[in-house]
Protein backbone atom coordinates (compact mmCIF):
# COMPACT_ATOMS: atom_id res chain seq x y z
CA UNK A 1 0.00 0.00 0.00
CA UNK A 2 1.28 3.40 -0.88
CA UNK A 3 1.54 6.55 1.57
CA UNK A 4 1.10 10.21 1.11
CA UNK A 5 1.64 12.95 3.08
CA UNK A 6 -0.70 16.27 3.18
CA UNK A 7 -0.29 19.67 4.94
CA UNK A 8 -2.79 22.26 4.28
CA UNK A 9 -2.20 25.35 5.34
CA UNK A 10 -4.63 28.49 6.36
CA UNK A 11 -8.09 28.46 5.45
CA UNK A 12 -8.51 25.12 4.01
CA UNK A 13 -7.63 23.47 7.57
CA UNK A 14 -11.69 24.46 8.00
CA UNK A 15 -12.68 21.39 5.90
CA UNK A 16 -10.65 19.02 7.75
CA UNK A 17 -10.97 16.84 11.06
CA UNK A 18 -9.75 18.58 14.02
CA UNK A 19 -6.41 15.87 13.80
CA UNK A 20 -5.04 16.98 10.98
CA UNK A 21 -5.59 20.75 11.05
CA UNK A 22 -1.93 22.39 10.74
CA UNK A 23 0.34 19.90 10.61
CA UNK A 24 1.08 17.14 8.49
CA UNK A 25 -0.57 13.56 8.40
CA UNK A 26 0.05 10.29 6.73
CA UNK A 27 -2.44 9.16 3.72
CA UNK A 28 -2.50 5.29 2.76
CA UNK A 29 -3.94 4.61 -0.67
CA UNK A 30 -4.39 1.64 -2.88
CA UNK A 31 -5.17 2.83 -5.97
CA UNK A 32 -4.62 5.28 -9.04
CA UNK A 33 -5.89 8.62 -7.93
CA UNK A 34 -5.21 12.48 -9.00
CA UNK A 35 -4.05 14.71 -6.28
CA UNK A 36 -7.49 16.62 -6.66
CA UNK A 37 -9.47 13.59 -6.30
CA UNK A 38 -7.42 12.39 -2.72
CA UNK A 39 -7.56 16.14 -1.50
CA UNK A 40 -11.37 16.13 -2.09
CA UNK A 41 -11.78 12.79 -0.85
CA UNK A 42 -10.49 14.63 3.02
CA UNK A 43 -13.58 17.26 1.95
CA UNK A 44 -11.35 20.41 0.82
CA UNK A 45 -13.08 21.41 -2.48
CA UNK A 46 -10.97 22.41 -5.45
CA UNK A 47 -12.38 25.99 -5.75
CA UNK A 48 -10.59 26.90 -3.16
CA UNK A 49 -7.12 26.11 -3.61
CA UNK A 50 -4.89 28.26 -5.25
CA UNK A 51 -1.48 26.12 -4.96
CA UNK A 52 -0.28 22.68 -5.06
CA UNK A 53 3.28 21.47 -4.41
CA UNK A 54 4.65 18.13 -4.50
CA UNK A 55 8.18 17.30 -3.39
CA UNK A 56 8.57 21.32 -3.20
CA UNK A 57 7.20 21.46 -6.69
CA UNK A 58 3.77 23.21 -8.43
CA UNK A 59 1.78 21.05 -9.85
CA UNK A 60 -1.81 20.70 -11.42
CA UNK A 61 -4.89 18.81 -10.46
CA UNK A 62 -4.08 16.20 -12.70
CA UNK A 63 -1.21 15.06 -11.18
CA UNK A 64 -1.11 11.17 -10.32
CA UNK A 65 0.23 10.68 -6.69
CA UNK A 66 3.32 8.54 -5.82
CA UNK A 67 4.47 6.55 -3.11
CA UNK A 68 5.98 8.81 -0.92
CA UNK A 69 4.77 12.60 -2.51
CA UNK A 70 4.60 15.23 0.21
CA UNK A 71 1.42 17.58 -0.29
CA UNK A 72 1.50 20.90 0.29
CA UNK A 73 -2.10 22.51 -0.30
CA UNK A 74 -2.50 26.50 -0.12
CA UNK A 75 -5.69 28.21 -0.13
CA UNK A 76 -6.42 31.34 -2.94
CA UNK A 77 -4.32 34.30 -2.61
CA UNK A 78 -5.67 37.63 -2.86
CA UNK A 79 -3.22 39.74 -1.29
CA UNK A 80 -0.02 39.84 -3.49
CA UNK A 81 0.32 37.61 -6.90
CA UNK A 82 1.36 34.11 -6.98
CA UNK A 83 2.12 33.46 -10.65
CA UNK A 84 5.21 32.33 -10.88
CA UNK A 85 3.84 29.47 -8.80
CA UNK A 86 -0.13 29.21 -9.97
CA UNK A 87 -0.58 26.01 -12.21
CA UNK A 88 -4.37 25.22 -11.15
CA UNK A 89 -5.29 28.01 -13.59
CA UNK A 90 -3.93 30.69 -15.76
CA UNK A 91 -4.62 33.57 -13.36
CA UNK A 92 -7.45 34.07 -10.14
CA UNK A 93 -10.77 35.24 -11.24
CA UNK A 94 -10.86 38.64 -9.91
CA UNK A 95 -14.46 39.56 -11.30
CA UNK A 96 -16.83 40.42 -8.90
CA UNK A 97 -19.69 38.70 -10.56
CA UNK A 98 -21.26 35.60 -8.54
CA UNK A 99 -23.99 33.18 -8.81
CA UNK A 100 -25.47 32.09 -5.15
CA UNK A 101 -26.71 28.91 -3.97
CA UNK A 102 -30.58 28.56 -2.50
CA UNK A 103 -29.65 28.75 1.23
CA UNK A 104 -27.99 32.50 0.71
CA UNK A 105 -30.86 34.44 -0.83
CA UNK A 106 -30.12 37.43 2.40
CA UNK A 107 -26.89 37.45 0.99
CA UNK A 108 -27.57 38.04 -1.94
CA UNK A 109 -29.94 40.83 -1.76
CA UNK A 110 -26.97 42.47 0.40
CA UNK A 111 -24.12 41.79 -2.21
CA UNK A 112 -26.94 43.55 -4.77
CA UNK A 113 -27.48 46.46 -2.23
CA UNK A 114 -24.02 47.07 -2.10
CA UNK A 115 -24.58 47.07 -5.85
CA UNK A 116 -22.31 43.62 -6.66
CA UNK A 117 -23.51 41.74 -9.39
CA UNK A 118 -25.06 38.73 -7.96
CA UNK A 119 -27.52 35.76 -9.74
CA UNK A 120 -29.37 34.50 -7.30
CA UNK A 121 -33.39 32.32 -7.39
CA UNK A 122 -34.41 30.07 -4.97
CA UNK A 123 -35.66 27.63 -7.46
CA UNK A 124 -32.19 27.05 -8.61
CA UNK A 125 -31.14 23.78 -8.47
CA UNK A 126 -27.05 22.90 -8.01
CA UNK A 127 -27.07 22.20 -11.50
CA UNK A 128 -28.63 25.24 -12.61
CA UNK A 129 -25.73 27.28 -10.00
CA UNK A 130 -23.13 25.05 -11.62
CA UNK A 131 -23.91 25.59 -15.29
CA UNK A 132 -24.31 29.72 -14.54
CA UNK A 133 -21.08 29.64 -12.95
CA UNK A 134 -18.85 27.83 -15.98
CA UNK A 135 -20.72 29.76 -18.54
CA UNK A 136 -20.88 32.92 -17.62
CA UNK A 137 -17.72 32.88 -15.31
CA UNK A 138 -19.43 33.60 -11.66
CA UNK A 139 -18.01 32.65 -8.62
CA UNK A 140 -20.06 30.71 -6.93
CA UNK A 141 -21.35 31.40 -3.47
CA UNK A 142 -22.35 28.49 -1.22
CA UNK A 143 -22.18 26.62 2.14
CA UNK A 144 -22.01 23.37 0.24
CA UNK A 145 -18.92 21.88 -0.18
CA UNK A 146 -20.23 19.23 -2.32
CA UNK A 147 -21.48 21.72 -4.80
CA UNK A 148 -17.92 23.15 -4.98
CA UNK A 149 -16.98 20.27 -5.62
CA UNK A 150 -18.43 19.81 -9.14
CA UNK A 151 -15.56 19.78 -11.85
CA UNK A 152 -17.24 22.40 -13.85
CA UNK A 153 -17.00 25.10 -11.46
CA UNK A 154 -13.88 26.01 -11.05
CA UNK A 155 -14.38 29.33 -9.50
CA UNK A 156 -16.08 29.66 -6.06
CA UNK A 157 -15.96 30.40 -2.19
CA UNK A 158 -17.60 28.11 0.72
CA UNK A 159 -19.24 30.72 3.18
CA UNK A 160 -18.17 30.06 6.99
CA UNK A 161 -20.38 32.27 8.77
CA UNK A 162 -24.31 31.34 8.79
CA UNK A 163 -25.48 35.11 9.84
CA UNK A 164 -26.04 37.23 6.97
CA UNK A 165 -24.32 40.75 7.64
CA UNK A 166 -21.34 38.55 8.72
CA UNK A 167 -21.33 36.63 5.51
CA UNK A 168 -21.34 40.05 3.95
CA UNK A 169 -18.29 41.14 5.40
CA UNK A 170 -16.80 37.52 5.12
CA UNK A 171 -17.40 37.47 0.79
CA UNK A 172 -16.04 41.55 1.34
CA UNK A 173 -12.97 40.42 2.96
CA UNK A 174 -11.77 37.23 1.28
CA UNK A 175 -12.34 38.41 -2.00
CA UNK A 176 -11.15 42.46 -1.46
CA UNK A 177 -14.39 43.73 -3.17
CA UNK A 178 -14.23 47.01 -1.20
CA UNK A 179 -13.26 48.96 -4.47
CA UNK A 180 -16.25 47.81 -6.68
CA UNK A 181 -18.65 48.47 -4.34
CA UNK A 182 -21.30 50.89 -6.01
CA UNK A 183 -24.47 50.99 -3.45
CA UNK A 184 -27.84 51.46 -5.14
CA UNK A 185 -26.92 51.16 -8.30
CA UNK A 186 -28.46 47.66 -8.51
CA UNK A 187 -32.27 45.98 -8.47
CA UNK A 188 -32.31 44.06 -5.09
CA UNK A 189 -34.92 41.94 -6.28
CA UNK A 190 -33.45 40.48 -9.48
CA UNK A 191 -30.05 41.88 -10.13
CA UNK A 192 -30.62 44.40 -13.10
CA UNK A 193 -29.06 47.55 -13.12
CA UNK A 194 -30.96 50.64 -11.77
CA UNK A 195 -30.97 53.65 -14.38
CA UNK A 196 -32.41 57.35 -13.22
CA UNK A 197 -35.63 57.79 -15.18
CA UNK A 198 -37.93 61.22 -15.46
CA UNK A 199 -40.57 61.25 -13.01
CA UNK A 200 -43.40 61.87 -15.91
CA UNK A 201 -42.14 58.63 -17.61
CA UNK A 202 -43.68 56.54 -14.55
CA UNK A 203 -46.11 58.95 -12.68
CA UNK A 204 -49.13 56.81 -13.30
CA UNK A 205 -47.65 54.04 -11.58
CA UNK A 206 -47.05 56.13 -8.16
CA UNK A 207 -49.11 56.63 -5.32
CA UNK A 208 -50.59 60.09 -4.79
CA UNK A 209 -48.29 60.98 -2.12
CA UNK A 210 -45.04 59.82 -3.36
CA UNK A 211 -45.88 61.82 -7.06
CA UNK A 212 -46.14 64.92 -4.65
CA UNK A 213 -43.27 64.79 -2.13
CA UNK A 214 -40.68 62.72 -4.48
CA UNK A 215 -38.72 63.83 -7.55
CA UNK A 216 -36.15 61.73 -8.36
CA UNK A 217 -36.58 58.10 -9.10
CA UNK A 218 -34.05 54.96 -10.64
CA UNK A 219 -35.63 52.25 -12.43
CA UNK A 220 -34.59 48.80 -13.22
CA UNK A 221 -33.62 48.10 -16.60
CA UNK A 222 -34.77 44.23 -16.46
CA UNK A 223 -37.93 43.97 -14.14
CA UNK A 224 -39.31 47.76 -14.03
CA UNK A 225 -39.23 47.62 -10.19
CA UNK A 226 -39.03 52.09 -9.07
CA UNK A 227 -36.99 53.09 -6.42
CA UNK A 228 -36.80 56.54 -4.89
CA UNK A 229 -35.24 58.04 -1.77
CA UNK A 230 -38.09 57.69 0.45
CA UNK A 231 -38.24 55.72 4.52
CA UNK A 232 -37.23 52.51 2.60
CA UNK A 233 -33.91 53.71 1.24
CA UNK A 234 -33.77 54.99 4.53
CA UNK A 235 -33.65 51.94 5.91
CA UNK A 236 -31.79 50.42 3.41
CA UNK A 237 -28.54 53.30 4.01
CA UNK A 238 -28.35 52.85 7.40
CA UNK A 239 -27.85 49.02 6.84
CA UNK A 240 -25.01 50.02 4.23
CA UNK A 241 -23.89 52.57 6.47
CA UNK A 242 -23.12 49.55 8.60
CA UNK A 243 -21.71 47.11 6.38
CA UNK A 244 -19.20 49.77 5.05
CA UNK A 245 -18.14 50.89 8.19
CA UNK A 246 -17.48 47.91 9.42
CA UNK A 247 -15.01 47.03 6.41
CA UNK A 248 -13.21 50.06 6.94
Amino acid sequence: MAVAYFRFYEELNDFLPAKWRKLEFKHCFDRRASVKDMIESFGVPHTEIEIILVNHESVDFSYIMQDGDRVSVYPVFEGFDVTPLLRLRPRPLRNSCFVVDTNLGKLARYLRLLGLDCLYDNAYTDNDVALMSSEQKRIVLTRDRRLLQRKIITHGYFVRSVAPKLQVLEVLRRLDLYDQLKPFSRCTRCNGELESVEKQCIEHRLLPKTQRYYHDFKRCNNCGQIYWKGSHQERAQKVVNELIARVE
